[in-house]
């Protein structure tokens, strides 16, 4: 009980938390973050990252010429390596993820093919992502996940553009 003799709802003040720590580098956020979500460094392990931020990854970055100079890259690089999934004790599974492998363009690893991302997506209808419009794909987290650019990704706070909110 409340001091002032009502409940609290303890889970709605930790939904105001991060689940994974937030990008926070400049750097990151605003070369990385300028085409997508800044992506938290805890989504994916520091041999991931490595492979995203290899030269020949950012000329195809996904489709896309995502270059950057190399101090500007090794900047990024070091506080991706230094934050990722495997340096943190936030979502260890994470970690221990390989994503890319199912696929037959398996060059990049891909944050929504982790054991992980699958698991809690695996009841989105596809509907409501990848043919919703204002969606378009799951790799646009914040578009769903209103907290995602503070690595809040919890569930009560999803609400999918032209659906509302979502609910297991």
């Amino acid at each position: 009980m409340a001091a002032d003799g009502e409940t609290r709802d303890w889970r709605g003040w930790l939904r105001k938390f991060p689940n994974i720590a937030p990008a926070i580098q400049p750097t990151y956020l605003e070369e990385c973050g300028s085409c997508h979500l800044a992506y938290p460094p805890g989504v994916l392990p520091a041999d991931s990252w490595k492979q995203i931020l290899a030269p020949a990854s950012l000329a195809n970055h996904y489709g896309d010429d995502a270059w950057l100079p190399e101090n500007l890259v090794a900047e990024v690089r070091a506080y991706l390596m230094t934050n990722a999934a495997d340096k943190s004790a936030r979502i260890r599974e994470l970690a221990f993820a390989v994503p890319g492998a199912a696929r037959s363009d398996a060059s990049l690893p891909r944050i929504t093919e982790t054991p992980y991302f699958v698991r809690k997506h695996n009841q989105v209808p596809a509907r409501l992502v990848t043919d919703n419009p204002e969606v378009g794909s799951f790799s646009q987290c914040n578009r769903c996940h209103i907290g995602a650019e503070k690595g809040v990704f919890d569930e009560s706070q999803v609400d999918i553009p032209g659906f509302g909110s979502w609910t297991d």
